[in-house]
C-alpha cells in the first residue's frame, strides 16, 4: 500500500512537470494516470478494498485542499470593484451554460430530471486556471479583459459550489417523488431548510472573518514559525469543512468557505506559498481518484454522448459568458472570456463526483465517463486556441 502511494505521488509529479512544460494541464495526466491504475489493479489484482479506502480518503482531502485553495484565492473586495460588468458576464453564462447543459442531457440525451439537473450545474462552472496559466505567459492577466476574466471567473466558482449544494441537498427529495409528480411541499421546506442553514453558516464564517480571523493569524505569525502557521491554518479550515458536512452540507462546501475566510487577510494569503506544498501534494489525487472510478468498458461506449455534453460545454460558454462580454468590451473581449471559460475540470468534476456517491439514479456510471471525456478534451484544446488568440491579440497592462 505504501509502496503504491509512493509510486502514484512519483508519476503524477513527473507527469505535471512534463505536461506543463509542453504547455498542457496535468489534469488530464492524472486522470489517465488513475485509468492506468484501474486497468493494471485489476489484471494485477493490487486494488485491494483497504488501499482502495486510502486513495478514497487521499481523494477527499485532494476535495478539500482544491476547494479551500478556490475560497482562499478569491478578492471578494476586489470583485467589488467590477462587480456591474463581471455580473452580466457571470448571469449570462450561468443562465446559458445551464439551459444547455439541461437541455443537452434531457431533451438529446434521453437522461431523467435528477442527472440532466447535475450535468447543468456540472456545466455552469468553469476551470479558469487552466487558461490562467496562457494569459500569464502572454503577461496578460493584469489587462483590463484579464481582470474582467478573474473576476467573473470568481462569480462562476462561488456559484457552482451553492449550486452543488443546494442540488444535493433536493436531489434526494426530487428522487423520493418520482413517478408521483414533484413533492412540492417537500422539495419547498428542503429549499427553505437549506437556505437558511446556509444562511447561518455563512454568518458564522463571516463573524469569524471580520472579528477573530486577523487577530487569530496575527497570534500565529509570533507563536509559530513558518510553516507551522500555515499548517494550523489548514487544520482550522478542516474544523470548518467537518462542521459543514455535520450540518448537511458537503465538506468540499465547508472548505470552499474556510478559504473565503482566510482570503480576506492579506497576511492568511501570504501563507498561500507554504500551503501549495500540500496543494501540490494531495490534489492530484482527486483526479487520480476519479481515473481509479472509472470502468475503461464504460469509457469506451461514451464517445457520444461525450461529444453532445462537449458541444453544449463549448456552446454555453462562447454563448453565455462571451455573449455578455461582447456586450460589455466587444468581440475581442468575447471570444477571449468566452474560450477562456470554456475548460471544465475540479467544480465540475466535484459536482459530478458527488452525484455519483448518491447513486446511479443521479449520475450514471456512462454519464460520469462523458463527462469526464469532456473535461480532458477541454483542458487539453482550449490552451492551444488561447494562446493562439492572445499572440493575435496582445493584451495591454492596465495601470492602477
Amino acid at each position: 500500500m505504501v509502496l503504491l502511494v509512493g509510486f502514484t505521488v512519483l508519476v503524477a509529479i513527473l507527469v505535471k512537470s512534463a505536461l506543463e512544460r509542453g504547455g498542457v494541464s496535468p489534469i488530464l495526466g492524472w486522470l489517465v494516470l488513475g485509468m492506468g491504475l484501474k486497468v493494471l489493479g485489476v489484471q494485477g489484482d493490487f486494488l485491494s478494498p483497504p488501499v482502495l479506502e486510502i486513495f478514497s480518503f487521499l481523494a477527499r482531502v485532494g476535495v478539500f485542499c482544491l476547494l479551500f485553495r478556490i475560497g482562499l484565492e478569491s478578492d471578494l473586495p476586489g470583485l467589488l470593484k467590477q462587480l456591474r460588468p463581471a455580473s452580466m458576464i457571470w448571469l449570462g453564462d450561468v443562465t446559458v451554460s445551464g439551459f444547455l447543459g439541461f437541455a443537452a442531457g434531457y431533451w438529446v440525451l434521453g437522461l431523467s430530471l435528477i442527472p440532466s439537473l447535475f450535468v447543468a450545474s456540472a456545466l455552469t462552472a468553469t476551470s479558469v486556471g487552466i487558461s490562467l496559466g496562457i494569459w500569464h505567459e502572454a503577461g496578460a492577466v493584469e489587462s483590463r479583459n484579464g481582470r474582467l476574466l478573474l473576476d467573473a471567473a470568481e462569480m462562476d466558482d462561488i456559484s457552482g459550489v451553492v449550486l452543488m449544494a443546494l442540488l444535493l441537498s433536493v436531489a434526494p427529495v426530487l428522487q423520493s417523488g418520482t413517478g408521483e409528480g414533484l413533492p412540492a411541499f417537500a422539495l419547498a421546506r428542503t429549499t427553505a431548510v437549506f437556505l437558511a442553514k446556509g444562511i447561518g453558516f455563512g454568518a458564522l464564517c463571516l463573524l469569524f472573518s471580520r472579528y477573530l480571523e486577523k487577530p487569530f493569524t496575527e497570534f500565529l505569525q509570533e507563536m509559530e514559525s513558518p510553516p507551522d502557521p500555515t499548517i494550523t491554518v489548514v487544520a482550522v479550515g478542516l474544523i470548518i469543512a467537518a462542521l459543514a458536512g455535520w450540518m448537511g452540507f458537503s465538506i468540499a462546501i465547508g472548505a470552499f468557505f474556510a478559504g473565503l475566510i482566510f482570503s480576506r487577510d492579506p497576511r492568511a494569503v501570504t501563507m498561500e506559498t507554504s500551503f501549495n506544498t500540500l496543494y501540490d501534494f494531495f490534489s492530484p489525487f482527486f483526479f487520480i481518484g476519479v481515473g481509479l472510478s472509472m470502468d475503461p468498458e464504460v469509457l469506451g461506449g461514451t464517445t457520444g454522448a461525450g461529444a453532445v455534453l462537449l458541444a453544449a460545454a463549448i456552446a454555453g460558454k462562447l454563448l453565455g459568458a462571451g455573449g455578455a462580454a461582447w456586450a460589455v468590451g466587444g468581440k475581442r473581449t468575447a471570444l477571449l472570456v468566452g474560450a477562456s471559460m470554456v475548460p471544465r475540470a475540479e467544480i465540475a468534476m466535484i459536482v459530478m463526483q458527488r452525484g455519483s456517491e448518491l447513486g446511479d439514479w443521479a449520475v450514471p456510471p456512462r454519464l460520469f465517463a462523458a463527462m469526464v471525456l469532456v473535461s480532458a478534451v477541454t483542458c487539453l484544446v482550449v490552451p492551444l486556441v488561447l494562446r493562439s488568440l492572445l499572440a493575435r491579440w496582445p493584451q495591454e497592462k492596465e495601470e492602477g
